[in-house]
């Protein structure tokens, strides 16, 4: 029996509260995780904080292909962590993933790494979470989720909808509670002024960044100055625009909080129709309707304008016959049609519980709570071996199905998807699509080879 046997063995059956105190303590049978981060940028240190915060465990290294952001990372962490020690770093996650003997990773990579990262991290036997959309095409989603059910190994996505504690308590105290009534539609939206403005110049990659191994499998373009750490957003070799970005949340929501599965139709109209004098590429203006029979769910962004509701731009509406429900990020409302009593909840704020939120840089205060209950869920099902709340298959027809709003974009025609062969019903065009042309040497993972 190998240690990570052992360790396994000695805490099956145990789980961490999910309402452990701020200090974590080590349950009696179990050693503190052995913990790795691919991506030290913004969110995958966001995410690895709020993991500290919940649990003991021990950070042992760091990648990253910046060696300015992976030395400022090691530094936060040696003064997070219960050990106080510095972790090793890394270049390239290979390297971490043979040298290291890992209980955790989580990938916070931008987009286009993802899929390989994940998949060599539960190759080497590692639980992992994933930051969304797991993927930049469908065919990575499905050699993701392959991996995971081979390797046998516990997959979280960092759609933290699923336990931010106001959402979770719309969906106990208006859905299943009734207050809708029968729900028939649902939208989802978001109207934030995203993606870089104007067309800068060209320029070199700073020192600091390996732009080539950044780069990695997607197409290599100009370098241009805010692209990295957080502008790669603004540009589709490296994502899936503002659907990828922003509707992948919501819909997400919509999905769990109504229990639909996979889409049977996707249709989407839009583009670059407004801001055409800048450099970003990604669509400023799109429709996708996720068809899912009873009940459409239909997503609208504008990188421009106003939006519809001030109150929601970033959102979901469900609508019932007997009232409707408006959730975000940072609140809900239950507004009654005719007679009823209104509701209304703001997000939980636990900055005085967890006083190093006031001062963690670039920390979305609403969002803490949310990642703090989801990495909890993942410690769960790490020690019984189930399924998180946003498990790896969860993302994966997330993603996709947000992939496949971009793709009917594209092509300009309505999708009609089969889950169980994995591709577009009649319709070889589409089905070529699934899987994007990977920048030599990088060989594009299948649910064969994983």
């Amino acid at each position: 029996m190998d240690r990570r046997t052992f360790l396994k063995a000695g805490s099956a059956g145990l789980a961490l509260s999910a309402a452990a105190a701020h200090v974590p303590t080590v349950l009696a049978a179990e050693k503190p995780k052995r913990v790795a981060v691919i991506g030290t940028g913004w969110f995958g240190k966001c995410d690895l904080f709020r993991l500290i915060q919940v649990s003991p465990v021990n950070v042992v290294s760091l990648c990253d292909v910046d060696s300015e952001m992976l030395a400022e990372a090691a530094e936060m962490v040696a003064t997070r962590q219960v050990t106080k020690k510095k972790p090793k770093t890394y270049a390239d996650y290979r390297e971490m993933l043979e040298k290291e003997d890992l209980d955790i990773v989580i990938v916070g990579t931008p987009d286009h790494w993802h899929a390989l990262a994940m998949i060599a991290a539960v190759q080497s036997g590692a639980d992992v979470y994933v930051e969304k959309p797991i993927s930049v095409d469908v065919v990575e989603g499905q050699a993701m989720l392959a991996a995971a059910r081979k390797h046998g190994r516990v997959v979280q996505v960092g759609t933290q909808r699923r336990s931010t504690p106001h959402v979770v308590d719309a969906k106990r105290k208006v859905i299943e509670a009734g207050l809708l009534g029968k729900v028939a539609h649902a939208e989802v939206c978001c109207y934030y002024h995203m993606g870089m403005k104007g067309k800068p110049e060209t320029a070199n990659p700073p020192d600091h960044l390996d732009y080539e191994r950044w780069t990695g499998p997607a197409p290599m373009r100009p370098y241009v100055p805010k692209m990295h750490p957080r502008s790669w957003r603004s540009f589709m070799e490296y994502g899936n625009g503002v659907v990828g970005d922003m509707c992948i949340h919501m819909y997400d929501m919509v999905r769990w909080l109504l229990d639909l599965g996979w889409p049977k139709r996707i249709a989407s109209a839009g583009g670059l129709l407004v801001r055409t004098d800048a450099v970003a590429n990604i669509a400023d203006t799109q429709t996708i309707t996720f068809d899912h029979g009873h009940i459409p769910v239909v997503w609208t962004h504008r990188r421009w304008g106003s939006p519809v509701d001030n109150d929601y731009p970033w959102a979901a509406f469900i609508y019932g016959e007997k009232g409707t429900l408006k959730v975000d990020v940072k609140k809900y409302d239950f507004i009654p049609r005719g007679k009823g009593q209104a509701l209304h909840q703001d997000y939980l704020d636990e900055r005085e519980q967890y006083p190093e939120d006031k001062t963690e840089p670039r920390l979305e205060i609403h969002a803490a709570p949310a990642n703090r209950r989801h990495m909890r869920n993942f410690l769960d099902c790490i020690a019984s071996r189930g399924r998180p709340v946003a498990d790896i298959e969860q993302g994966y027809i997330s993603s996709a199905s947000c992939i496949l709003g971009n793709l009917a974009m594209q092509l300009g025609r309505t999708l009609e998807w089969d889950p169980k062969k994995g591709r577009v019903v009649g319709d070889d065009e589409a089905n070529r699509l699934l899987a994007r042309p990977y920048r030599k040497p990088w060989v594009h993972p299948t649910p064969e080879t994983v």
